[in-house]
């Protein structure tokens, strides 16, 4: 029987290309890569926290922002901290929950949906790669056990459909998706109430900026462990929208802008009125 000299060997057995997972893979060639449990659950307190992260449609898209604060029990632990991703050219992912290992499934999560897309030459659905984070949070089980919960936002524009979609996710992996908005972490409750009042359909990209914009100040006033916007060091929340163009990081001056309309500062208050309509 000849061999197939096309594809070289790969050091776990089988042949480099043969499956278009790269978890699967890894788990094979190099299973000490792949996170496992920690004999000392209580060692999981002392890890930084991502805390509050959100995700809504708008007309053209989805717009998924995240606080920049990350905690360590009492204590601030970073407050430049990053919690959204794009997984790739239209899809994104905002994590919270415990900092280190979320951070980690997120390039997992994106070295998987490049891999398959090399492999197969093909892209995976929207509804695909959703399904996929979801084995990939199911796999963390062990480790949310002993305290490292991750609860991502997963969420991108859906070619076969035309529109945007978000799907959130416990810490078992369930997979349910959300018709408008939704958001998690500590903050999560004060901001999908801010959201609530504010969301309607058929928003422009702008309205929608500035409805997460509010919803995370919203959510710094009620939570401790959420990190509202501080101008004069110049910190501002993460934003990414994602639409039928791509996935877009916005600006600082553009989220600066949106949080003097939602605080009355220098933008002037009369165009936070066009946030939530004629409301």
């Amino acid at each position: 029987m000849s061999e197939d000299r096309g594809a070289p060997p790969i050091s776990g057995g089988g042949v480099l290309g043969a499956n278009p997972s790269f978890v699967d893979l890894l788990a094979s060639s190099r299973p000490d890569a792949i996170p496992r449990a920690v004999a000392r659950p209580e060692d999981a307190l002392a890890l930084p926290h991502g805390t509050t992260v959100l995700g809504l449609k708008f007309a053209g898209g989805v717009v998924f922002a995240g606080d920049r604060r990350a905690t360590e029990g009492y204590a601030i632990a970073d407050d430049k901290m990053e919690k959204v991703f794009a997984a790739d050219d239209l899809s994104v992912i905002a994590i919270a929950g415990a900092a280190g290992q979320a951070i980690e499934i997120v390039r997992l999560f994106q070295l998987e949906l490049e891999h398959y897309e090399k492999i197969t030459g093909d892209r995976l659905s929207l509804e695909g790669k959703a399904n996929r984070l979801g084995q990939m949070i199911r796999g963390n089980f062990p480790l949310a056990v002993q305290g490292l919960v991750v609860v991502p936002l997963f969420g991108g524009y859906d070619e076969r459909r035309q529109e945007g979609r978000i799907f959130y996710y416990d810490a078992t992996g369930g997979r349910w998706e959300e018709e408008d908005f939704h958001s998690t972490g500590s903050g999560g409750r004060p901001a999908k109430s801010s959201m609530k009042k504010r969301w309607r359909a058929g928003l422009d990209r702008g309205e929608a900026i500035r409805v997460a914009v509010e919803a995370l100040v919203d959510a710094a006033q009620e939570d401790v462990a959420t990190g509202g916007p501080d101008p004069t060091r110049g910190i501002f929340p993460t934003v990414l929208v994602v639409s039928a163009e791509g996935a877009e990081s916005v600006g600082v001056d553009e989220i600066r802008a949106a949080y003097e309309v939602v605080s009355g500062g220098p933008e002037g208050s009369a165009a936070a009125g066009a946030i939530g309509g004629d409301a």
